[in-house]
């Protein structure tokens, strides 16, 4: 079982900003900006890469997801970057499918 899931079941705890029947957004414990927080599907899809054409749905629903909490942290107008990390390569740390959502500062191109 991963972390996510765990804060998922608050099996540990998580400052915890908004919940969806499929998901949960909550802030991350190492921030790379004044805004970053996490939104996960409480099913874990390993990564980005081993979804399927079945979680079609799901991924729209986390995209949403990251839209709505991020309009309620006050992100919409000013803007933030939505990260999805897959493979070592690539940053990814826990793998449970997840997105980051920065913002509150002004995102720098390329990122990594």
């Amino acid at each position: 079982m991963t972390i996510f899931e765990k804060i998922a079941l608050r099996e540990i705890p998580a400052s915890i900003l908004a919940e969806g029947e499929d998901w949960i957004a909550f802030c991350d414990i190492a921030p790379q900006a004044p805004v970053h927080f996490l939104v996960v599907p409480k099913r874990c899809i390993p990564r980005i890469s081993e979804a399927s054409t079945s979680d079609n749905a799901l991924l729209g629903t986390l995209l949403a997801a990251a839209a709505s909490t991020a309009r309620q942290e006050g992100l919409a107008e000013n803007g933030y970057r939505v990260v999805i990390n897959n493979g070592s390569d690539g940053g990814e740390t826990v793998p449970h499918l997840h997105l980051h959502v920065l913002g509150g500062r002004h995102m720098q191109w390329p990122p990594g």
